[in-house]
């Protein structure tokens, strides 16, 4: 089974703390850059069957529902689709979508990811989010109301001006939603961005105790109703597991199509360059090769660290063997079933640090 990735870099507005590849929306340069899309597909199309279909971006909610059911009609047509076919959009959360979101049903979506980020609209307003709390709720709900009834939302933890009081609304109000999934990240501040030259912000991000406290807190309320944690960033109700974003950390085969899309596929992975008019004007995308051999027993056992179902204590080295009773001790790991090692909520909130120590 394959994974289908395609990249969406269009944006209205770029957040200061994001550091993906995007560019300004032209709705002109989208049509060009959807034919462009299909025509790849056409080249490259998997000859294995696809189980999961996801447009991330960027705002991917920026193309017309026309345009995705083109690029899905294409899916159709030159790969072969499993019966149950996982098909996700991370879609941005402003103005009034019903029409929209109700034609992405019949184009064949079937999951959304939300940006919904927080539901303080404070907080929103520092993250420079152009939607408020409002709109994440009426269109979580317009969505539900539309047939989507595996919706994912996203959380950023450990943002600046964060208390515990204002994480704990915003929890509250968002696992009462008809959603199914949740993906919360700690606010990274990466170089380059708006956010890593705002001082006032950077003042007012809570330090690395608060930022872990953010995070176990969101851990604790999410399990709470009935989100399980089942990777350091994401939980989800029985079943709902993003099977796409699985394929990443089990190592498992997808292909990106798109400026600036990843792929491990064939044996190999590499990258699209971030280039929106290289791409369109290509009869196929150029890609440039990242890693020749990828998915080794080292990158399996890091990747399998991410997530709560851990790796078998055969899989460690001597060292590892030697820290773990050290980290079990502290809190930082457990082991269960007598033979597999897994991060308790404690460690996934310094998971770099910890698996770092167990791949030493």
């Amino acid at each position: 089974m394959t994974g289908l990735y395609f990249h969406i870099p269009f944006c209205a507005k770029k957040c200061p703390y994001c550091d993906f590849f995007s560019v300004p929306y032209h709705k002109e340069t989208t049509s060009q850059y959807v034919a462009s899309i299909i025509r790849n597909l056409a080249a490259y199309a998997p000859e294995d069957t696809v189980d999961t279909v996801y447009f991330g971006g960027g705002t991917p909610s920026l193309l017309s529902a026309a345009q995705i059911g083109d690029i899905l009609n294409a899916c159709a047509k030159y790969a072969h689709l499993s019966e149950n076919t996982e098909i996700t959009l991370e879609f941005n959360p402003t103005g009034e979508r019903t029409q929209y979101l109700r034609d992405l049903r019949k184009v064949g979506i079937n999951r959304l990811s939300i940006g919904t980020q927080s539901f303080s609209d404070a907080q929103l307003s520092l993250l420079g989010r152009t939607h408020r709390a409002a709109d994440g709720i009426r269109t979580v709900m317009t969505a539900y109301e539309q047939g989507f009834y595996n919706i994912s939302c996203d959380l950023m933890l450990a943002c600046p001006h964060q208390s515990e009081i204002i994480l704990s609304e915003t929890l509250n109000t968002l696992a009462n939603l008809p959603i199914t999934h949740v993906s919360a990240y700690l606010l990274q501040v990466e170089e380059g961005t708006p956010l890593s030259r705002n001082t006032d912000l950077l003042a007012a991000l809570p330090d690395d105790d608060a930022s872990v406290d953010r995070y176990l807190q969101a851990v604790q309320t999410l399990a709470e109703y009935g989100f399980r944690q089942y990777e350091v960033s994401s939980f989800a109700k029985s079943g709902f597991e993003s099977r796409h974003n699985m394929k990443y950390w089990k190592c498992e085969p997808f292909l990106g199509i798109g400026a600036g899309a990843h792929s491990c596929y064939g044996g190999k992975r590499f990258a699209v360059p971030k280039d929106v008019a290289a791409f369109c004007n290509s009869r196929i995308q150029p890609t440039e090769i990242i890693d020749d051999a990828p998915c080794q027993a080292q990158e399996k056992l890091m990747l399998a660290l991410r997530m709560t179902s851990g790796a078998a204590l055969s899989e460690l080295s001597v060292n590892a063997l030697k820290v773990l009773p050290r980290l079990r001790n502290a809190g930082y790991v457990t082991v269960y079933d007598d033979d597999r090692v897994s991060l308790t909520p404690k460690g996934f909130a310094v998971s770099n640090a910890v698996i770092s120590m167990l791949l030493e």
